[in-house]
């Protein structure tokens, strides 16, 4: 074990001396998924609990879709499948994108974190109580104004729970990473496992970086529900 981290503890940590590898690239995949997510899933959960059909079916769609099919097969299709195209290799924008290994984690990453982030936040708005949006209205807020006052800074709120829960899970989803050969913990785990055949040390090792990971954010997460939420606790 002594031998193992002091050979791969640079590269389980932050760079193998030619590439960002293990912990700061596990991170990278984590902070640009759940950003990209985070922001594209605001005006798709507005529109998933739009009245008008043709507004909330696509964005119904697109979360069964990407909820309904494994996070593996996503990154396979955008990573392999989707280059495999002749119209996607002829356009040079997007066979330089395609052609990136990271550009095609990230996207199957944030596409499926949106998903997900998008359910919770709607089911948020549904959740927020009919007098808070009335009383809203008697101060003469609508339509936009509404949403960006009132009914989203509540809700996001509202989903802390919830979407401390989707984080943690998309931190366990990036260990499909190596499969498009992005060097997170995993590949940095499974490389030193096949050069030393300490299977347990190198795989114990990874295990214990997610778990150290996922304790700080479950801290964080604790630490934001007691700032925000604490109207919803008991009066004294």
């Amino acid at each position: 074990m002594i031998e193992l981290l002091q050979e791969y503890w640079k590269p389980f940590v932050y760079s193998d001396g030619q590439q960002v590898t293990g912990l700061a690239m596990t991170l990278w995949l984590l902070s640009a998924s759940l950003l990209i997510g985070f922001i594209a899933s605001i005006p798709l959960s507005i529109a998933r609990v739009s009245p008008r059909f043709y507004v909330r079916w696509p964005v119904q769609f697109y979360t069964y879709l990407f909820r309904g099919t494994p996070l593996y097969i996503q990154l396979l299709i955008c990573y392999t499948g989707v280059y495999s195209l002749a119209a996607i290799r002829s356009q040079p924008l997007l066979d330089a994108f395609f052609r990136d290994a990271m550009n095609c984690t990230i996207l199957a990453f944030a596409l499926n974190t949106c998903a997900y982030t998008t359910e919770i936040f709607a089911g948020a708005i549904r959740n927020i109580p009919h007098g808070e949006i009335e009383a809203a209205k008697a101060y003469g807020l609508s339509g936009w104004k509404l949403y960006a006052f009132v009914i989203m800074p509540c809700a996001l709120r509202r989903s802390l729970p919830y979407y401390s829960n989707e984080v943690i899970l998309m931190l366990h989803s990036t260990t499909v990473a190596f499969t498009a050969t992005v060097p997170d913990i995993l590949k940095v785990a499974r490389d030193a496992n096949s050069a030393t055949f300490l299977t347990f040390q190198s795989f114990g090792m990874a295990a214990a970086i997610y778990l150290a990971v996922t304790f700080a954010l479950v801290g964080v997460f604790r630490m934001a529900e007691r700032h925000w939420l604490a109207f919803l606790g008991p009066t004294h």
